[in-house]
C-alpha cells in the first residue's frame, strides 16, 4: 500500500469514526500538530499514541458538519490532503469554516505515520473557541504569544 493509499484509508476511517483503524497506521512515537502554538484543545501539539488519543477525545467538543477531502498528493514519505471542513463548537455555537485546508502526513521507514500537521490559519478556530470576534484588536498577538 502506497503512502497516498494509506492516507486515503486514514481519511476514510476518520469520516466513519473508526478511530482504532486510524491508530493501526500510527507510529508509537507519532508527532501531532508538532509546531502549533495554539491553546485550542484539538490543535495542541501531542506526541505518542496516548497523547494523540486526546485529540480525538477533544473532538467531542465540536459538531463536524463537513470534512471533505478534495485532493490527495504525495511523494516519498510525504502525503498531503487538501480538504474543506466546517465545524461548530458545541459550547458557544461558533462555526469554523476552512476551504483548501492542508493536512500533512509524514511516514517513517516502517510505513507508519510519524508526523501529522494541520496547515491552515488556525486563528479562526482560536477566535471561535474563545468566543471572540475577528475585530478584537490584539487577539492574534494574544493567541501567538499567550498574552
Amino acid at each position: 500500500m502506497t503512502n497516498i493509499e494509506k492516507t486515503k484509508s486514514m481519511c476514510e476511517a476518520f469520516m466513519r469514526g473508526d478511530i482504532p483503524a486510524l491508530f493501526e497506521h500510527f507510529a508509537d512515537d507519532i508527532e501531532w500538530d508538532y509546531d502549533s502554538l495554539n491553546d485550542v484543545p484539538w490543535y495542541r501539539p501531542r506526541r505518542g499514541k496516548a497523547e494523540v488519543a486526546g485529540f480525538f477525545e477533544c473532538l467531542a467538543q465540536v459538531e463536524m458538519t463537513q470534512w471533505e477531502p478534495t485532493l490527495y498528493l504525495g511523494e516519498g514519505d510525504l502525503a498531503v490532503v487538501v480538504l474543506d471542513s466546517d465545524y461548530r463548537i458545541k459550547s458557544n455555537g461558533r462555526r469554523v469554516v476552512y476551504k483548501d485546508c492542508l493536512l500533512l502526513f509524514q511516514f517513517n521507514a516502517a510505513g507508519k505515520l510519524a508526523r501529522f500537521n494541520h496547515r491552515v490559519d488556525l486563528f479562526p478556530g482560536w477566535l471561535a473557541y474563545h468566543d471572540r470576534s475577528p475585530d478584537c484588536g490584539d487577539a492574534k498577538a494574544e493567541m501567538a504569544f499567550g498574552l
